[in-house]
């Protein structure tokens, strides 16, 4: 019999604790109900606001099995969040995901299900193809987002419908490798790394999501994360 997969999601943190109990009761609800091994790997980046104080509660309750805790001294980038959770995860999947509801638990058996139908290396969630949408954006911050794909999808031609997206489940056998030769530290490291899966000539199916707006605390993206996405869009363009 082969051994049962494992699912390791890997959970960056800055101000999340009013929203981390809620994420995780609804992550462990979903792996139980679907009878799937999982952990859960926190990387809180020093919040001032007491998440990983929060985080060490939620981890007595659940089991240490469950959470682990994998703080960092400071802000250190979303890209370096997921290298250092990826040292601690034991399952053979990965998932990648936003700790602020915007990425729901409930479509992850749908993800997984992709997954074992096709066989393929990456599920990447889809704001953008079949029943995928965004909820509790305003008119200004959906163009930002559309305009993003649209400037990637035409310079990078990745062939994925989401390359700014951030919910996805990965083998991790892939995404050691994937990661091994991306560059990037903050918010353009989701598209490098998808940019060089596609390169790397690896399979990825998409699976569509419905995005709904942060319920607590106050989105991270500003003005010179956009230049920064901006200039990574080039900078993959000139290297991949």
């Amino acid at each position: 019999m082969a051994p049962k997969d494992k699912y390791a999601v890997i959970l960056p943190t800055y101000n999340e604790r009013r929203n981390l109990p809620i994420i995780i009761w609804l992550l462990n609800r979903t792996f139980t109900e679907n009878d799937l091994d999982y952990e859960i790997i926190i990387v809180d980046d020093a919040s001032p606001d007491g998440t990983l104080e929060v985080a060490q509660q939620l981890q007595k309750l659940y089991n240490p099995k469950h959470i682990l805790l994998r703080p960092r001294a400071g802000k250190l980038g979303l890209g370096t969040a997921y290298v250092h959770g990826l040292k601690s995860a034991s399952g053979n999947f990965v998932i990648i995901m936003d700790a602020d509801f915007s990425h729901h638990p409930k479509f992850l058996p749908l993800m997984i299900a992709t997954q074992k139908r096709t066989g393929c290396d990456i599920v990447t969630g889809t704001r953008y193809a079949g029943d995928g949408g965004v909820y509790g954006w305003d008119l200004k911050r959906k163009l930002v987002s559309r305009g993003a794909n649209l400037v990637a999808d035409t310079v990078l031609r990745p062939g994925v419908s989401d390359l700014t997206g951030s919910f996805r489940l990965y083998k991790k056998s892939v995404l050691e490798k994937v990661m091994a030769k991306t560059e990037s530290k903050g918010y353009t490291f989701q598209m490098e790394l998808m940019t060089r899966a596609v390169g790397m000539g690896y399979r990825i199916e998409e699976c569509p999501i419905s995005f709904v707006d942060r319920v607590y605390g106050e989105s991270k993206l500003g003005g010179e994360e956009i230049v920064e996405y901006l200039k990574g869009v080039l900078s993959l363009w000139l290297k991949v």
